[in-house]
């Protein structure tokens, strides 16, 4: 365990064998993810991200079709007028992963949407089936980058059962399926840790370590643009540099220098231009770590009174640290020896660099989970600030290295060689079996979704209204006010203003719009709104995500029980039921709803 092993010749029938069977498994698990089990994306960043994207490969700049309240306060506190919102530039998300997406969907050729119009018998928008591939294919990268470093820092058994270990996991497909940047980010880190080993091996044979640790600075600099929480992650990885490095100090600056190189132009260009704030309209995402909301405040267009509630900064930290202990075998991706790395902290390895590598671990992730508890983890594990899945595969090794020295501690009688991996495969068979298991029942969903064009993640998305029936309804220039508008710019392809806070706001929106050659043409109502915890318990208080809204957001109730809808029958929304007269439900029973200017045609029942 001491020493990097490699078993058997590069030839063994065997090692061809288990290889082969990797990869046929490898394979088949992405043709189920990709077929058989995908729904589309499932998160509202994947889409604003995708989105973002699209208009990079058209050649419109770094800019976004989902127009925030908040983003467009700003950039007039900060140029005393409004922004164009044909050309918004986009001030809330890192900038490499939607340039990845840019160059994918360049080569996708999205110019023209309606080439990529969803026929009539699909309910699954094959861009994001593109996407999702793209973030496969960074998963897949990441298990051979993950299996060549814990073959030098273990032996080859390990690697191997780490490799196994991560395809079987089910989060990590997740993710993938997602269209998150979560498996970019652990590509970005698997290899920014395979070359800080290769520094700290260099360091225990007194060789320099300059250059691959440079290369890792680079890497880990990528992964700060892909997200910007991961530079809680850099921290601890610079205090390492400082403290394990030599000459002290000098690498640790080399690293913030690089990071100063690659982050501040982004900064400044992306953020600091349009809006005068560093963190642009990120920095509201802490209202998630208050114990409150983010979309709240992304909705409004006078947020200077809101109050941050600092007062409860500190309570709200330390509940979500306690909740991501509790739920650290989930965040993991459910790896049976991933937490045992917390046990391995406590073991005297013999060689200084494998018991030194383990402190970076640590120490990186202590601060990733500060940060995450700062921001906030409101969807559990799949919530896109989830940084927890980066360290499960080097966590896992660890863990398995630590089972593995128990176990060899059995001594167990020769005539019992069969046992000698027994561990290793008991502790894959545990990990991996409620994804094998429910492979088959997916396989049949999968089948029986294809008769139905596939089964999207209704509520609250159903791309083929919005690709077909709400593009057909709107023009490009014109504006669509919704509680979806990531949605909307990803499937509808038009501008969509996020469903401001009250009455007050959606007007004057509408005369930002109107001034710009841009009018608002419909407002689209979802159940993302109307099903949005209790909304019901709070009518017309500040404290309801939609409650200054009740009427607008739930009048498809009124449609369902053949009653006349809230905004015909309540005084104060009776001026703007006039502006958008034709109501008209393009799903089922008003479950997606339309407020429209003018009359409506094709809606899918």
């Amino acid at each position: 365990m001491s020493t990097p092993q490699n078993s058997g010749s590069a030839y063994d029938p065997a090692k061809i064998i288990r290889r082969a069977i990797f990869f046929v498994c490898l394979l088949g698990l992405s043709t189920i993810s990709l077929y058989f089990t995908f729904q589309g994306l499932s998160s509202p960043r994947a889409m604003e991200q995708a989105q973002i994207g699209r208009e990079i490969a058209r050649g419109n700049g770094y800019t976004t079709k989902v127009i925030r309240p908040v983003a467009l306060w700003q950039m007039k506190e900060e140029s005393e007028d409004y922004p164009s919102l044909e050309s918004l530039p986009d001030t809330y998300h890192a900038p490499l992963n939607p340039c990845i997406y840019a160059a994918v969907l360049k080569a996708a050729d999205v110019s023209d949407s309606k080439t990529w119009r969803m026929p009539p018998q699909s309910n699954i928008y094959q861009l994001d089936r593109v996407i999702a591939l793209t973030c496969v294919i960074f998963f897949l990268v990441s298990i051979g980058v993950n299996y060549l470093l814990v073959a030098r820092i273990f032996d080859t058994n390990i690697a191997a059962t780490v490799a196994l270990l991560m395809l079987f996991c089910e989060l990590m497909w997740s993710f993938s399926q997602s269209g998150l940047p979560q498996m970019l980010m652990l590509m970005l880190f698997s290899c920014a840790m395979f070359f800080t080993w290769r520094a700290v091996e260099n360091t225990e044979e007194n060789r320099s370590a300059l250059t691959p640790i440079l290369l890792s600075g680079i890497f880990m600099c990528l992964l700060v643009l892909t997200h910007w929480i991961t530079l809680w992650v850099y921290v601890g990885y610079v205090i390492f540099a400082a403290v394990y490095f030599k000459p002290r100090g000098i690498i640790a600056a080399l690293l913030v220098g690089i990071l100063a190189v690659c982050v501040i132009p982004v900064v400044y260009f992306l953020y600091v231009s349009p809006t005068g704030s560093a963190f642009g309209t990120a920095y509201y995402t802490i209202h998630d770590g208050l114990g409150l909301s983010q979309d709240s405040i992304m909705r409004s267009l006078s947020p200077a009174g809101e109050d941050l509630g600092l007062q409860g900064l500190l309570l709200n930290i330390l509940a979500t640290s306690l909740r991501q202990i509790s739920e650290l075998h989930n965040n993991l991706g459910a790896i049976l020896v991933a937490p045992l790395f917390f046990v391995a902290l406590l073991h005297p390895f013999k060689r200084a660099s494998l018991a030194s590598f383990r402190w970076l671990i640590l120490i990186m992730w202590i601060f990733a989970s500060l940060g995450m508890s700062i921001y906030g983890l409101r969807n559990e594990a799949m919530d896109p600030n989830q940084i927890h899945i980066l360290f499960a595969p080097l966590m896992a090794a660890y863990g398995l290295a630590m089972v593995s020295i128990l176990w060899a501690r059995l001594d167990l009688p020769q005539s019992m060689y069969a046992l000698r991996n027994a561990h290793l495969i008991g502790i894959v068979a545990i990990s991996a079996g409620p994804m094998l298991l429910s492979i088959p029942q997916d396989i049949k969903r999968g089948l029986r979704a294809d008769g139905y064009g596939g089964f999207p993640h209704w509520p609250p998305y159903l791309p083929s209204v919005y690709n077909r029936t709400l593009a057909d309804n709107t023009d490009p220039n014109e504006i669509v006010i919704s509680d979806t508008p990531w949605a909307v710019a990803w499937y509808a392809d038009r501008m969509s203003a996020w469903l401001p806070q009250n009455l007050d706001q959606i007007e004057e929106i509408e005369s930002i719009a109107r001034t710009q050659q841009t009018p608002v043409s419909s407002i689209l109502i979802t159940p993302y709104s109307y099903a949005s915890g209790n909304i019901l318990k709070s009518v017309g208080s500040n404290n309801a995500p939609y409650g200054k809204l009740y009427p607008l957001v739930m009048g498809s109730w009124g449609y369902q029980g053949n009653a006349a809808n809230f905004v015909d029958t309540h005084p104060n929304f009776r001026p703007l039921s006039q502006r958008y007269p034709h109501k008209q439900p393009l799903y089922s029973y008003g479950q997606i709803m339309l407020y429209s200017a003018r009359p409506i045609s094709g809606s899918s029942d």
